[in-house]
């Protein structure tokens, strides 16, 4: 039974959640306000954990500022409808996903069900141990990645993401390709997510040393990993 932490101050969101989600097969932790949360993620395992953004005490952005620096525990935050400021935000610190409130219940067990199942796939297929591409190795049984000697710090999608386009460097991979093998969803209007974890990914990998770029950019088809 995968274990859920669920991180908002909606007291009746909240109890809601977690009868609907346990029916799903869930088994749900609740913390009422952010330092609480925050404590329950750094002290205990969870394959997913559900963070609002408005919360008492620390708001989600600090809560997952904090649990990035220590771990990689895949995150969908609950933000406000048409607030895409902070969608944008909760993707740049680290967040795998989005969901805005008011959600379809459906919905959140479709992306819940989306990011365990990448996770999942991550720790089944990648045991054929260390994986070495020009200046970049990735150890994918610790989630690390190394770049010109230097110790990388990914999120669980970024490192998917990479892992990916390495595997498929030399092709054209379009949007809704990456969507739908990294992310686990098919690309909406207007999703940016897939923008920003390849954006912060390009952020945190240092300069190739012959000063070409690691990924090219083809407007209207996609991008290709640089050989």
């Amino acid at each position: 039974m995968n274990q859920i932490l669920l991180i908002d101050d909606d007291l009746g969101l909240a109890e809601l959640l977690v009868q609907f989600l346990e029916l799903e097969g869930f088994s749900l932790t609740v913390a009422n306000d952010g330092q609480a949360g925050l404590n329950l993620a750094l002290e205990q395992e969870f394959d997913l954990i559900l963070l609002d953004v408005m919360l008492p005490k620390l708001n989600g952005f600090e809560v997952l500022k904090a649990l990035r620096i220590k771990k990689h525990t895949p995150v969908l935050m609950l933000t406000a409808r048409g607030d895409e400021i902070d969608r944008v935000v909760g993707l740049e610190i680290g967040a795998d996903d989005y969901l805005p409130k008011p959600f379809n219940d459906r919905e959140l067990v479709a992306r819940i069900k989306a990011i365990i199942r990448r996770t999942s796939q991550q720790a089944d297929e990648q045991q054929p141990g260390i994986i070495e591409f020009a200046d970049i190795k990735l150890d994918p049984s610790r989630q690390e990645v190394t770049c010109q000697d230097q110790l990388l710090i990914l999120t669980g999608t970024e490192f998917s993401l990479l892992y990916y386009m390495i595997q498929h460097n030399g092709e054209v991979l379009t949007k809704e390709t990456l969507s739908e093998q990294v992310l686990g969803k098919k690309l909406m209007p207007f999703d940016r997510s897939l923008d920003m974890h390849l954006s912060n990914l390009r952020k945190k990998l240092p300069e190739r040393a012959d000063g070409r770029p690691r990924v090219k950019t083809l407007r209207g088809k996609g991008y290709i990993w640089l050989t």
